[in-house]
């Protein structure tokens, strides 16, 4: 009778993992498209403000960006905060009043300043404690460059959003659904193969709709920059993902409901704004980095 209960038992446990492991999948999903919904819209409006409005949100991002990297890789020291904090609210208003070469100054006297703390106050330099200061100052400075663009800035932006935001979420349901081989579950042990293809995919559409709406003459390169932008977007995550993992943290912050902090929610963003802004200089130059990302 015991081993007929045991067996009885394992089927019914059998049975039930599956639903259980599926239910686990989508856990938080609600979460996180109330918060979506909710920040989606008021980002985009942002956009289509520019100037200095679009410039404010810089600011306010890159602050929050500076304290979470901050608490992860310093522990919140004070000094390291200021100096972090200063460089991020000032990337985006330098790069949009005095350009490249101003921001280029600031992100080298700011890393200086950073490592020199470091060492006054005898602190164990590690791999984290050398790339703050440029991962912050570098992809704000590339939205500003994009976003000042006169011709073709605010169609640039939105393209770059649609394409990651699409690319995130199409990487989550595949990564989900269809599951599969890890990526590289040392550092991030939900990612798959499968979410980086989805996320491919995902930017690929997005990049062609969005071009499509805007009337852009040819499509077939946008589709092609979106799967780019895909990659670029998954792997972003991941180099955050290895920050949080070495400081053994799951989320940099608590800031966004479902999504962690705001680098949680930023980080491929930020390494496809750099990307984007790259295109666009190379082909555009400083004043026609929308245009060179977007026109081929």
């Amino acid at each position: 009778m015991a081993a007929s209960r045991r067996k009885l038992c394992d089927g019914w446990a059998g049975v039930t993992q599956p639903t259980v492991q599926s239910q686990s999948n989508w856990r938080g999903l609600g979460v996180r498209m109330a918060a979506a919904a909710v920040l989606v819209p008021l980002v985009l409006i942002d956009v289509w403000l520019g100037g200095w409005w679009f410039i404010a949100a810089l600011v306010l991002a890159g602050c929050l960006m500076a304290r979470e990297w901050v608490t992860i890789v310093y522990g919140g020291d004070r000094g390291q905060m200021a100096i972090h904090v200063l460089c991020g609210a000032l990337a985006a208003p330098v790069t949009f009043e005095l350009g490249l070469v101003a921001v280029a100054i600031l992100t080298v006297a700011g890393w200086l300043a950073a490592l020199t703390l470091t060492v006054v106050q005898r602190q164990t330099l590690s791999l984290w404690s050398l790339p703050g200061i440029p991962y912050l100052v570098v992809p704000l400075a590339a939205f500003a460059v994009l976003r000042q663009d006169p011709q073709a800035g605010l169609i640039a932006v939105v393209w770059l959003l649609v394409a990651v935001w699409s690319a995130d979420s199409m990487a989550y349901f595949a990564g989900r659904t269809i599951g599969g081989p890890k990526l590289w579950p040392a550092v991030s042990p939900k990612k798959t193969w499968a979410g980086v293809f989805g996320a491919m995919a995902g930017a690929a559409l997005a990049g062609w709709i969005v071009g499509w709406v805007s009337g852009m003459a040819v499509l077939w390169p946008l589709m092609l920059l979106g799967a780019v932008i895909g990659v670029v977007e998954q792997a972003g995550d991941l180099f955050e993902s290895a920050v949080k993992r070495a400081n053994d943290l799951k989320d940099s912050g608590t800031l966004i409901p479902g999504h962690g902090g705001m680098l949680d929610r930023v980080d491929g963003l930020m390494a496809a704004a750099v990307v984007a802004a790259g295109i666009g200089l190379v082909r555009g130059g400083q004043d026609g980095a929308g245009v060179g990302f977007l026109v081929w």
